[in-house]
């Protein structure tokens, strides 16, 4: 039946019922459900081959086909929930099952439990400052990083920011021209999958991928795998304080200025790194100026704000990246990226 009115408060109902939404897909996840419903199976034969509770699982399955996570034959619509047979939508199959090169799975469960352990402590920072208690938001380092890259960053980069990136890259003349030698550094690149979708995409492209040094490793691997070591390499160390090489054509930075000391000068030591004429593609959320698109933001980057990271306003990246010395700036907002939308800047030395 349609609902045509909604009451003021309805979207603050949506708010307290979400996290049994979110809990849902979890035990899915965590339970290997929606690897067997690539299948149509009813909730009893499910449940047989995972030694499940089969009235709460179909319970549950029926709360994700409500979530179109699940589908169900429309014929059976009002059959016995017992009877019915449910498989995985296509979406389910492409990015939630453990066997698709896309698989997000680990990544979106790091989100939703980093996420509530930093909102679980949102009152008491609140009330009485500090940081929050150690969680993945405040434990930046070489071992962290590389643990992420081999997972959640890593899905993330194959299933969504490659893609993402090549979009990106069609917008740059150097990168356009297909035949053209360009030299390219992904600053921050953690699994090295941006660069390997660039180098797969451009023959004459041959670059660096630079982040920790444990988690270039990594990459180095990736690399390997991909067969592209004679035109990828990699660089260890820390953007702060650290040589990141020089005569670049291009750099590729993308969510790394949340994690810099001194934005200014990392957006300096940028600039020195590029050959003239070089280009900077820089990828970064920004806290838009309208409440419903700030709303898609803000949520996630609470935990960095209240950690003291740089979290720019829509249109300060652009300044700074002036007054940096590039000479032009284009700017553009994405949603293709993970996660919250982001800006893309293209900016010309």
């Amino acid at each position: 039946m349609p609902f045509t009115t909604s009451h003021p408060l309805q979207p603050y109902w949506n708010l307290a019922v979400a996290p049994v939404q979110a809990d849902g897909l979890a035990a899915a996840l965590e339970l290997g459900i929606f690897e067997v419903l690539a299948t149509p199976h009813t909730p009893a034969q499910l449940a047989d081959i995972l030694s499940l509770h089969a009235p709460h699982t179909a319970l549950l399955l029926e709360l994700l086909w409500s979530m179109q996570v699940l589908e169900r034959d429309a014929a059976e619509a009002h059959a016995d929930t017992q009877a019915q047979r449910y498989r995985c939508t296509a979406t389910t199959l492409q990015y939630f099952c453990r066997d698709s090169v896309a698989f997000c799975g680990d990544a979106w469960l790091y989100r939703l439990h980093a996420l509530r352990h930093f909102a679980t402590q949102l009152s008491t920072l609140v009330r009485e400052g500090g940081k929050a208690a150690p969680s993945p938001y405040n434990t930046a380092n070489g071992v962290n990083w590389a643990a992420a890259a081999q997972q959640q960053i890593g899905q993330e980069q194959r299933a969504v920011t490659m893609r993402a990136a090549l979009s990106v890259m069609q917008r740059v003349a150097p990168f356009a021209a297909c035949n053209t030698p360009l030299r390219l550094l992904d600053l921050g690149g953690g699994p090295g999958w941006v660069a390997i979708a660039l180098a797969q995409a451009h023959a004459g492209l041959h670059g660096c991928v630079f982040d920790w040094p444990e988690t270039v490793a990594v990459a180095a691997a990736n690399i390997a795998h991909a067969q592209l070591s004679e035109r990828l390499e990699t660089l260890g160390g820390d953007l702060d304080s650290d040589d990141i090489g020089s005569d670049y054509d291009l750099i590729w930075c993308s969510s790394v200025l949340h994690f810099v000391p001194d934005v200014p000068a990392a957006l300096r030591k940028m600039h020195a790194a590029l050959k003239p004429g070089g280009v900077l593609v820089c990828v970064q959320a920004e806290i838009a100026t309208a409440p419903e698109d700030a709303a898609r933001v803000l949520p996630y980057y609470l935990p960095m704000r209240m950690l003291g990271r740089a979290v720019t306003r829509q249109g300060e990246l652009a300044q700074l990246l002036r007054a940096a010395g590039w000479r032009q700036v284009e700017q553009y907002s994405a949603s293709d990226f993970p996660m919250a939308p982001v800006q893309v800047l293209i900016a010309y030395t």
